[in-house]
């Protein structure tokens, strides 16, 4: 009796939640043709935010709890603008990561932000810009191939007024002073608790009194040109994440972006990222464990059969960095939607800033990114995270609904059939994820594989 209760209650969750996504149906996602990266135009930090910045950072037992309003402590472009339609609003972030966070046994791809800044604004590098063909090429959100509207921070707002870094974060480095000739000062915390740097690291890893330099990339541009046909044609030239490849050695840094090393803040040594001037910039995958508290949705726990290996092509893709794009400086962000000067091949449609199903991975690799904007929910979706987004859930409420849709899931699978399943992924709705700000419909677990 409880049981039959319990599942008819489910079901009555379900078909709210449908007929919610159904009435308040936000924009589809996305889609262009265009196949060619263009010119960068950020907006100058002429806005002065209305309400302080406002965060807390403490360590609790074996967590270390970072709480924020959200609110950057620095001038802004101005919101909204031509590229950009949103406001930027206080927010009601809680991020809870390992105290002491140690090295997993395997790689997890980022799947939502990568972590937050010391100032509380959260690093979310991917965006919901897909070409219109054959899925899984994203666009690199700061390429000058589509106008997004962001600052000269690399960042910009979402619906929910979430103001967020897509790359190097200008206005919190120039605060911290990250200087040439002197290692970077803590510039956040990634998801799984170890710190985040900016550009400059010793030499030597292992020696403070080494040579200070800007640290590089292991990821390079992939020879050639991309596919055609249903897929991009064109070079490889970064208007795609897919655009790029990770070559092992190449850099001082690793597929994460990060490296073991000694640093101010840590001088018996530990494992960190670095933000790095050229792509990917903002780390895009995990050496420990990362927190749910920055999922945006469904991740798998390691990267797919050699994700980020030289000329794979998985469906991934998250939002990515060109080369050079961590100084300031004209090079940066279109202005709007028609400034294309004749440059591009195609034209554009749609609107929002947020992932597909299945997008948002790393380059070669798994799911993951900004998600945003649903369409109708998937049966078996408890909650859409717009809903979700819409009821302000604490992060205890959205830990037990985690683990509620983690037992649908897992009952769905147990239900339909293998080609079922599949058919369900593919055939889902245009949108993000469960977890997202505002957006999706994919369940964690329940990968329709």
């Amino acid at each position: 009796m409880k049981r039959r209760w319990i599942m008819g209650s489910l079901a009555t969750l379900c078909v709210g939640a449908t007929a919610i996504a159904i009435a308040q149906q936000p924009p589809r996602p996305r889609l262009h043709t265009i196949t060619e990266r263009g010119v960068l135009k950020p907006l100058p930090a002429t806005s002065t935010p209305a309400i302080k910045n406002e965060v807390s950072i403490e360590v609790v037992g074996d967590e270390r709890i970072l709480r924020a309003n959200g609110i950057p402590n620095h001038r802004t472009g101005a919101f909204p603008n031509r590229g950009n339609p949103n406001r930027i609003t206080a927010q009601r972030h809680e991020y809870r990561v390992p105290a002491n966070p140690k090295i997993a046994d395997r790689i997890t791809p980022m799947h939502g932000e990568f972590g937050v800044a010391i100032n509380g604004v959260p690093f979310d590098p991917g965006a919901g810009e897909f070409y219109d063909g054959e899925p899984g090429w994203q666009y690199e959100p700061l390429s000058g191939a589509i106008a997004l509207g962001i600052d000269v921070s690399h960042a910009h707002v979402q619906p929910t007024g979430k103001y967020h870094y897509h790359g190097l974060p200008t206005g919190l480095i120039d605060s911290v002073k990250v200087e040439a000739g002197q290692h970077s000062p803590l510039i956040g915390w990634a998801a799984d608790g170890f710190p985040i740097y900016a550009v400059y690291g010793y030499s030597d890893p292992k020696n403070s009194d080494s040579d200070v330099v800007k640290l590089t990339s292991s990821y390079q541009l992939k020879k050639g040109s991309r596919p055609g046909g249903n897929a991009p044609d064109g070079k490889y030239d970064g208007t795609f994440v897919r655009d790029y490849e990770y070559v092992e050695e190449s850099g001082d840094l690793d597929e994460c972006n990060g490296r073991f090393t000694i640093t101010p803040e840590y001088p018996d040594g530990t494992y960190a990222y670095f933000m790095t001037e050229e792509w990917p910039v903002v780390p895009r995958c995990y050496r420990g464990t990362p927190s749910e508290d920055f999922r945006h949705g469904p991740g798998p726990s390691s990267f797919g059969p050699g994700s980020f290996g030289p000329g794979n092509g998985g469906d991934g893709g998250f939002g990515s960095r060109q080369p050079g794009f961590g100084g300031r400086g004209g090079d940066r962000f279109a202005s709007g939607p028609d400034d294309r000067d004749g440059r591009f091949r195609g034209q554009s449609r749609g609107g929002f800033d947020g992932p597909m199903p299945g997008m948002g991975g790393p380059p070669n690799g798994p799911p993951g990114g900004e998600g945003l904007h649903p369409g109708p929910p998937l049966p078996g979706v408890v909650l859409p995270a717009f809903v979700r987004q819409f009821l302000s859930l604490s992060a205890e409420q959205t830990r037990e609904l985690d683990q509620l849709q983690k037992h649908v899931d897992q009952r769905l699978e147990s239900i339909l059939t293998k080609e079922q399943q599949r058919l369900l992924h593919q055939n889902a709705p245009l949108g993000g994820h469960p977890m997202g700000p505002a957006g999706a419909n994919v369940r964690p677990g329940f990968r329709g594989q």
